[in-house]
């Protein structure tokens, strides 16, 4: 009888393991078929439907961030009787004005990078570009002033609204790295700490998912699952470095992510869900991200478009676009022409500037408009193909009752 059962149990083994396998290629097609649909729910294919879908969960959004406010209304009670506080302190005159206006005028200086810093790297669909289109261009026309002026001493006010040489002009040898480095040392860090504030979401996600058990509603945490299971098999080498990423803050930690915040590193997020995935502790994670973006990547970044932009690179760049065969000197005009009427600027504050716009300027605008309206029309998609995998998913659990 033992035998028999035994032997009962073999020949009904590999049918039970072929039965897993197709339940799980069927599971695996179903969810590519899914996410193929979703990812066709784009404004300029379906713009009605897109639209339609975005409005339903932002509605969706707002009602479940309302229930979260409400079940954490101490906190929220607290947060605005401090507003408030602070709104009678602010309008009340008295001597206290002066320190309150400076404290204003640093917060929302602080709050405007690190909101940047947080686009640049939430994910919201894809990240707004703010150190190519906000910080990098600040850092660069900081430095082009400094050797300009032959200072770091601009006026307060207008700067940093505006940059203008000071009355009493410097020489140009007492500029150095590290005195453009110490001026633009609290945007460029509030920049970095936003980046780091904006990869909490997927460090959230995986950690929640892993201590509830449920499959959380993101398509990078489904990948990274898949990724795991089919790890030994990996053999393109984005796959690979994917591994590599994991298997580093996997197993080094704090240092590994550490190393792998303090570079650009366009696979970072998965470090995110890495470290929630194995229930990484909060502290070790965000203070690994914040010392790296915050710190060490930040003055990585700082000292290269420093030094790119310095007087005599800037110069050697110009002069070497005039060298260009048949199109050098119609290229290297309109450069001239910027770098002279961003010096007049430095040197005349209040007057008005030239009638005929330069180009450059013009080109530069329209690129940051552009992929302004490139983000959002990201975010739109993103929120849009967001309900639209809730409709999937209650199609399928109704599919199930049934």
């Amino acid at each position: 009888m033992a035998a028999n059962g035994s032997s009962c149990e073999q020949r009904a083994g590999p049918k039970d393991k072929q039965n897993g396998k197709s339940t799980d290629l069927s599971l695996r097609e179903r969810r590519h078929k899914d996410k193929e649909e979703r990812l066709s729910l784009v404004l300029w294919r379906r713009p009605v439907v897109t639209l339609h879908y975005f409005l339903l969960e932002t509605l969706v959004k707002l009602k479940e961030w309302t229930f979260e406010l409400w079940h954490r209304r101490g906190t929220v009670f607290i947060f605005l009787l401090l507003c408030f506080l602070f709104s009678i302190t602010y309008s009340t005159d008295g001597s206290h004005q002066t320190y309150v206006q400076y404290l204003e005028k640093k917060f929302l200086w602080c709050a405007y990078w690190v909101g940047l810093g947080i686009l640049s790297s939430v994910g919201l669909g894809t990240g707004l570009h703010t150190f190519l289109l906000y910080l990098g261009p600040h850092i660069a026309s900081v430095t082009l002033a400094a050797y300009e002026c032959g200072s770091t001493d601009f006026p307060e006010p207008p700067y940093p609204d505006q940059i203008i040489c000071p009355e009493e002009g410097g020489m140009e040898s007492s500029v150095s790295l590290f005195s453009i480095m110490s001026k633009v040392r609290l945007e460029a860090c509030m920049w970095g700490a936003g980046t780091a504030i904006g990869e909490l979401p997927p460090y959230f996600m995986a950690r929640a998912a892993r201590q509830s058990g449920t499959d959380p509603d993101d398509e990078d945490y489904e990948e990274f699952e898949e990724m795991l299971e089919q790890a030994e098999g990996a053999q393109d080498f984005v796959t690979r470095a994917k591994l590599g990423v994991q298997h580093m803050v996997q197993k080094v930690g704090f240092f590994g992510i550490l190393a792998c915040a303090s570079i650009p590193n366009p696979l970072f997020d998965l470090a995110g869900i890495t470290c929630g995935h194995f229930l990484v502790p909060f502290w070790t994670f965000f203070g690994a991200t914040l010392i790296g973006k915050a710190i060490i990547k930040m003055h990585i970044q700082k000292l290269f478009v420093i030094i790119t932009f310095s007087k005599h690179i800037v110069e050697q760049m110009v002069s070497l676009m005039g060298s260009v065969p048949k199109i050098g000197p119609s290229l290297q005009k309109p450069f001239s022409q910027y770098l002279e009427a961003q010096k007049n600027k430095l040197h005349h504050a209040g007057k008005s500037g030239p009638a005929d716009e330069n180009w450059l300027s013009w080109v530069f605008e329209k690129v940051v408009l552009v992929m302004v309206c490139y983000f959002v029309i990201s975010i739109i998609n993103s929120m849009a193909q967001s309900y639209a995998k809730r409709l999937q998913q209650l199609r399928h659990s109704e599919e199930k009752s049934k």
